[in-house]
């Protein structure tokens, strides 16, 4: 062995140990991650095993036991909407509708700063890891630290999302979502589940029916379109997703359809159906049949060309139309995706915490509600008597958990109100309902509480006082 290997084999070996010396001494760091790591690599090839087998299946139309893993639990009504129904059915005198309003604005203070609260300390943790911030750079996070942090803000945003009522979707649904495309959906993409580290959908909203107009996907041009038809799709997604080479992406869509969550997806590929394809493919053999037999042959005959180097021409040629044709194409196609999430892309990132927490506000004031008319209207046990106030008015002064029965009787009757009223079948969380109005305080009324400072308006618009006419304008 010569001098000069000796002495470069040695550098690499001091070279490896300092690497190896600097991994070990950052294992304090690293360590607590590799659990979360190992998981995600499981947790996708599970998913790639649920993908196959939905491959193998003849065309499925929705994921396996879609009614057991999917229930809906948005209250599809706004706050005024749902104010206004109870009003009409419950609260119809000028007492209880006045009773009802004031309510109504005591639970919206109550929940005014509690989520704000929450909004807060969200920001919080996000703000590190925000792509979109807006001040001053901070120190640059290692990737580990990066990840622990989208680990942190993902647990904290879980509880809020159930609260806004998001129904997580599932692995199998997801694999259903990745493998089956809609025949209607002429933009089609792939995706390398290499290239993540995880992904996690949540939904609200499922709808049956025709597409919204604006949310539709495709080209309008074509001879032989077919109508529109039914699909199965969500008001609002939220997406979570993170790849080997990015950052945590956190957006919010509406009506998006249940085969294109792949969509959404940050790094993916648009491909060519398969139709289109055979189409453009006839397309450019019909029309080099065409060229070759007018053109190929006149030139083969007066310029004495030789039959190889004719043909050698004619395939180059129809290479390139063909690589020009199917770009043109799939710029076509990438076209249409970016103007279809222009449209339907509704918040992201550290604006989606925003909508998240007002949207739990807003849930979270319409349970309360739910609860506050329902169990003022209770019959009091065989005399079929409506229990009115004081029944309401113990359960705001007793510490202790509501029975379970009471419990199951008001997720029963308001889930049977909701059908009857929006006919959309709701899955109601009547103790979490409970819950929410046994912890509001017992001063309503007070409104705004004794003491609280009354803040001047930020802002107050005035118009402007128009100048008198001037004598000398001759208008």
């Amino acid at each position: 062995m010569t001098v000069e290997r000796w002495l470069r084999l040695r550098g690499k070996g001091l070279a490896m140990l300092h690497v190896t010396r600097g991994v070990w001494g950052s294992r304090v760091r690293v360590w607590p991650l590799l659990p979360a790591l190992l998981g995600h690599t499981r947790a996708l090839s599970s998913l790639a095993a649920k993908m196959g087998e939905y491959r193998k299946m003849w065309n499925p139309t929705e994921p396996r036991d879609w009614a057991q893993q999917y229930r809906e639990r948005f209250i599809p009504f706004s706050k005024e909407q749902l104010l206004r129904l109870l009003i009409k059915e419950f609260h119809s005198s000028p007492a209880e509708k006045a009773a009802l309003e004031e309510f109504v604005t005591h639970v919206n203070f109550c929940t005014l700063f509690h989520y704000h609260h929450i909004l807060a300390q969200l920001q919080a943790l996000y703000d590190p890891i925000n792509p979109d911030r807006d001040t001053l750079d901070q120190p640059s996070l290692t990737d580990p630290q990066r990840l622990s942090n989208e680990q942190e803000v993902l647990r904290a945003l879980e509880p809020l999302l159930a609260q806004a009522n998001f129904s997580p979707l599932s692995e199998d649904t997801l694999a259903y979502a990745l493998v089956v495309h809609h025949p209607q959906d002429e933009v089609q993409v792939t995706i390398n589940l290499d290239q993540y580290i995880y992904m996690q959908f949540w939904a609200l909203g499922q709808r049956v029916g025709q597409m919204p107009r604006k949310s539709s996907v495709g080209s309008k041009r074509g001879f032989f379109r077919s109508p529109p038809a039914e699909r199965r799709y969500f008001k609002r997604v939220v997406l979570a997703a993170r790849t080997k080479r990015g950052h945590l992406v956190l957006k919010s869509f509406k009506d998006m359809p249940l085969e294109g969550l792949e969509q959404l997806l940050p790094e993916l590929k648009v491909r060519t159906p398969t139709l289109q394809r055979a189409l453009l493919n006839v397309t450019l053999v019909v029309s080099g049949v065409v060229f070759f037999v007018n053109v190929g042959m006149v030139v083969l005959s007066d310029l004495k060309m030789a039959t190889s180097l004719l043909l050698l021409l004619f395939t180059a040629f129809m290479g390139l139309r063909a690589a020009k044709m199917f770009g043109q194409r799939r710029s076509v196609q990438a076209l249409e995706l970016a103007h279809m999430l222009y449209y339907r892309s509704t918040s992201n990132n550290s604006e989606l915490l925003s909508a998240l927490a007002l949207r739990a506000q807003d849930e979270h004031t319409k349970e309360a509600l739910l609860a506050h008319s329902f169990l003022a209207r209770r019959p009091r046990g065989a005399r079929g008597q409506p229990e009115v106030l004081p029944g309401l008015s113990d359960l705001l002064r007793t510490p202790a958990s509501p029975s379970a029965e009471t419990c199951q009787w008001l997720q029963s009757e308001v889930e049977n109100w909701l059908l009857a009223q929006s006919g959309c079948d709701v899955a109601f969380n009547g103790t979490r309902a409970l819950a929410h109005l046994q912890a509001l305080t017992p001063s309503i009324g007070m409104y705004p509480p004794p003491g609280f400072p009354k803040l001047d308006l930020l802002a107050t618009i005035t118009s402007p006082k128009a100048a008198p006419p001037s004598t000398d304008d001759p208008l």
